[in-house]
């Protein structure tokens, strides 16, 4: 796994051992992060359920000022703050060892600008995040959230909580969820 575009080109990162992390190919990071370029330039990223922070990092790489990377997993985080340092990005990162539903209350902007989340597919995750992220108030009608999900999750409940579908993009495996605050 690597940084693939942007300041940090080309640097490797590691990856939590075991398989409570599902790092996000190099080619579905490429196709993601082709339809986010618009966002990054000086954007506030926050990645939730962080992982490796592959995402978060290559946000930064490509030009967002700040990213905020929530990871409660003991290795999973110090894989996010050894990567972090090896980018050489702590001075715009904010590492939030807790509970993704915690962090999200610790977060101190006026917007956040792109908002990343790779669950756990199963667990009742995505209801939960958009039940907390309708009430944060750095999340607007600007805000774009990108759930990674199971390519058969139906999100028809992003209604119920106040936002919509704009877009999803489907793999071989699983998909990302473009979701906006408001009614489409």
């Amino acid at each position: 796994m690597r940084i693939i575009a942007g300041k940090a080109r080309s640097l490797p990162l590691k990856t939590p051992a075991g398989f409570e992390t599902r790092p996000t190919s190099d080619r579905i990071k490429e196709t993601l992060f082709n339809m986010l370029m618009p966002y990054l330039p000086g954007c506030v990223f926050v990645d939730l359920f962080a992982g490796s922070g592959q995402i978060g990092i290559e946000a930064l790489s490509r030009g967002a000022k700040k990213a905020y990377f929530a990871e409660n997993g003991r290795e999973a985080f110090a894989c996010v703050s050894d990567n972090v340092k090896f980018a050489k990005m702590t001075e715009d990162a904010v590492l939030l060892k807790q509970d993704v539903y915690t962090a999200l209350y610790g977060i101190h902007e006026k917007e956040a600008d792109v908002i990343f989340a790779d669950p756990p597919y199963e667990g009742g995750h995505y209801e939960k995040l958009l039940s907390v992220l309708r009430d944060r108030s750095y999340v607007t009608e600007d805000t774009l959230l990108v759930f990674e999900a199971d390519l058969r999750r139906d999100f028809g409940f992003a209604g119920d909580y106040g936002f919509y579908v704009e877009k999803e993009k489907c793999y071989k495996t699983n998909k990302h969820v473009f979701l906006r605050k408001g009614v489409l």
